[in-house]
């Protein structure tokens, strides 16, 4: 199954690329999946990812992780300022900033923070299979795509030709499984170092919806009810996935004291 969500993260990542090749999203679109991913994101960090690393470490080594993880992201995107969430007529804008950075930049930011996502995602199918694992693979694979439409824009912006645009594209989409391998390979199965990536991912998570995501909701005047609606139900799908979670813990105890009263 880790697999599969491999698969479709890369396939995610891949489309989302090829939006700006082909269409140009509209404004509020756009803005409303920003709003419903950062309720998603946020959520999952706080309700799924965050109390399943405090279980299996001690609560200072988790908080200092969890610091960790967003001050990674702010850093990336501080000093490799690389995401663009509008694409549309005034390209030659690049959303309002002035990107001094190339496209490599963008490149760089944002492969480092999929294969941190891929870390993520391994982390929580060690610490508990399907049930944390979903969280974070929904909130990836929302998300993903946007990454691809940034780099696949700013590439464009720069004149970047066609055939370099489709391999930077598949390149970066390969971000995630990477991390899943690394973090596999390089011993995940300790309860130390699982606890670790789980706080430093809740961390990136609640970095990249409180820093990046909802904060450019915040110079939009128009849809504010639509968007104040989108993020509720963002956090909605982040609670109701930290639900199905909680309910199975519940069965397995229930299922683990019933094996002892018998013997």
């Amino acid at each position: 199954m880790l697999l599969l969500f491999c698969i479709l993260i890369f396939i995610a990542s891949l489309l989302g690329g090829a939006v700006p090749l082909f269409i140009k999203p509209t404004h509020r679109r756009i803005q409303l999946a920003m709003s419903f991913i950062g309720g998603v994101m946020a959520g999952v960090a706080i309700l799924d990812l965050l109390p399943e690393a405090l279980e299996l470490g001690e609560t200072k080594a988790v908080m200092l992780w969890l610091l960790a993880g967003f001050l990674t992201i702010f850093l990336l995107e501080r000093f490799l300022p690389s995401h663009c969430h509008e694409v549309g007529e005034q390209e030659h804008d690049s959303c309002g900033h002035e990107h001094k950075l190339t496209w490599v930049g963008a490149f760089l930011g944002l492969s480092l923070h999929s294969v941190l996502a891929g870390v993520a995602l391994g982390a929580a199918w060690q610490a508990g299979g399907m049930p944390i694992a979903l969280g974070v693979f929904v909130a990836i694979i929302l998300h993903k795509p946007f990454d691809g439409l940034t780099l696949v824009a700013m590439m464009r912006i720069a004149k970047v030709i066609r055939s370099k645009v489709l391999v930077a594209n598949v390149v970066f989409a390969f971000g995630v499984p990477v991390g899943v391998l690394f973090f596999h390979f390089s011993g995940g199965a300790s309860h130390e170092l699982v606890s670790a990536a789980l706080a430093f991912s809740a961390g990136m998570f609640l970095c990249i919806s409180l820093s990046d995501l909802l904060p450019e909701l915040q110079f939009h005047g128009h849809d504010r009810i639509s968007l104040t609606l989108s993020l509720i139900a963002g956090l909605g799908c982040a609670w109701g996935i930290s639900s199905m979670h909680s309910h199975d813990e519940h069965s397995d105890s229930h299922v683990e004291s019933s094996t002892l009263h018998e013997h």
